[in-house]
């Protein structure tokens, strides 16, 4: 390093990626080359797939890896449950990724000895990612601790000569970081707890020396592609959106447009409340049915499978089915019974930026409360998620359920709209009314951004097409003042005085 007039130059930080999805986002890059790092998490966490995703990884990116076990399981049935990953490559072994058993040396010649060994196979195997799987071992060999903090320190000695990063991975989990923590370049947490009958996975960074990353809980799941992360998305680092209030998009139907002021802002978020069956999800199908080669839409559902979508487009007769089979309009279908917000949020994202998406409509707010794991987590997830989607420029419906109230006078009786503001520029009400024995449907703009709106109460019905909205509201208000004139009248007796109690 040397020095200038405006003082010492930095030193250039050299990072390796992991691969790993999610993972390196979360680190702000990947890992240090020539760090030491420890993985910590009790059995079944998922230690050994993410050393072993690493160290495939690596080999994939033109790396070697050395996969050093320690009191483990053997070899052969570890490869063995690995087979069905997607990252694992037999062909890479044992040119690219080396596995050696150290546990007799350990025995045997102690910590000093599991250290010349290291260094040894690092070096005939040409080794920039270690893995030492089995720490926990290391650690009850030791006689004091200060001979275990003095093999932690040799290890980062060997590290920094050898320009390669090392991951120690350890059973050993503990709420303070001790002091072999402390010594190393960072700590990586896996935990695997339980939310009443579910189970959800978390990766925490407990500690990363001299680089940024996002703090918290990440969720991340294991499935045949491996770990991957889904780093919080409050976490992220947003883009301001840019609003092009010139710009509307259709919903679909010409009269609702005129009621919106000309449609939907390009790039702004809706949210469509109303109770179950009163339209919702026709809405926003209509509104996907716009969807073309420089709009594609995307359908974020939670409880109608893509073939009853597809049948519901076909009963309404809508352009979906051609428009599905052209992938301008794709379907994400997230069942409720499993799942993690997180992740549900992740996939959308990857998405809309893949496919470049302009529509999108997502039906059930509620669906997606029940999903998370935390409720009280729901609304700042969902402000991100929004935030998000405004700086991509994509103009999102969402859908929320009421309660079913009908025969009141009131439009939005029941009707909560309290804490939408940081998800919704634009409300819709939807609900239902009574007109003798029949059931209406009605709708009412509540807001709209930055546009002259028509808030009176339309009536509308479900028809070939979509929706089809009353030109003018007087169909609603001859309902509605005809409901309240039939309204019994109760008779409210006199307030009683005191000397009318009994007793007085």
């Amino acid at each position: 390093m040397t020095a200038t007039d405006s003082g010492p130059e930095r030193m250039q930080v050299s990072l390796n990626p992991s691969g790993v999805k999610g993972l390196d986002a979360v680190l702000h890059g990947g890992f240090l080359a020539g760090g030491i790092y420890i993985i910590l998490g009790e059995p079944g966490t998922g230690k050994t797939i993410l050393g072993n995703q690493i160290c495939f990884n690596r080999a994939a990116a033109g790396g070697k890896a050395l996969y050093v076990t320690l009191l483990a399981e053997s070899h052969s049935r570890m490869l063995m449950h690995l087979q069905s990953l997607d990252f694992f490559e037999p062909a890479a072994i044992p040119d690219k990724i080396y596995y050696i058993s150290a546990f007799t040396e350990l025995e045997s010649t102690g910590l000093p000895g599991l250290v010349r060994l290291l260094r040894k196979e690092a070096v005939a195997h040409d080794a920039d990612v270690i893995v030492v799987d089995g720490l926990i071992a290391a650690e009850a060999h030791a006689h004091s601790d200060m001979e275990f903090k003095k093999f932690i320190h040799e290890l980062q000695l060997q590290c920094s000569m050898l320009g390669c990063a090392m991951f120690l991975l350890t059973s050993a989990s503990t709420p303070q970081l001790t002091a072999e923590h402390t010594m190393v370049d960072g700590v990586i947490e896996l935990t695997y707890r339980l939310y009443g009958w579910r189970a959800q996975r978390h990766l925490r960074i407990r500690k990363r020396r001299g680089a940024d990353f996002l703090p918290g809980l990440h969720a991340f799941s294991i499935s045949n592609r491996g770990i991957t992360i889904f780093p919080r998305l409050e976490s992220l680092p947003i883009e301001p959106g840019r609003y092009l209030d010139q710009i509307c998009l259709t919903t679909g139907e010409v009269e609702l447009d005129r009621m919106l002021g000309g449609g939907l802002p390009l790039g702004s978020t809706t949210l469509l409340i109303g109770a179950a069956g009163v339209g919702k999800t026709t809405l926003g199908l209509q509104f996907l049915s716009q969807s073309g080669p420089k709009q594609r839409g995307l359908f974020c559902g939670f409880y109608e499978s893509p073939a009853a979508l597809r049948s519901k487009a076909v009963a309404l007769r809508l352009a979906m089915e051609g428009l599905l089979d052209s992938d301008d309009v794709r379907i994400q279908w997230n069942p409720t019974t499993e799942g993690s917000i997180d992740e549900i949020c992740s996939d959308l994202l990857a998405l809309v930026k893949q496919h470049r998406i302009q529509r999108l409509f997502i039906d059930g707010l509620d669906a997606m409360q029940k999903i998370a794991t935390d409720e009280f987590r729901v609304s700042h997830v969902l402000s991100a998620l929004t935030a998000q989607l405004r700086a991509l420029g994509v103009t999102t419906i969402y859908t929320a359920e009421t309660e079913n109230l009908v025969g009141v006078t009131g439009p939005l009786v029941g009707i909560s709209v309290k804490g939408v503001s940081s998800i919704a520029e634009n409300i819709l009400a939807m609900r239902f009314i009574s007109a003798n024995v029949q059931m209406l449907r009605t709708v009412a703009a509540v807001k709209v951004r930055d546009a002259a709106i028509d808030n009176r109460l339309r009536i509308f019905e479900i028809a070939e097409g979509g929706i089809r909205v009353d030109e003018s509201p007087e169909r609603a208000e001859r309902v509605l003042y005809e409901s309240s004139a039939t309204l019994p009248v109760i008779a409210v007796p006199p307030r009683s005085r005191r000397s009318d109690l009994p007793g007085a």
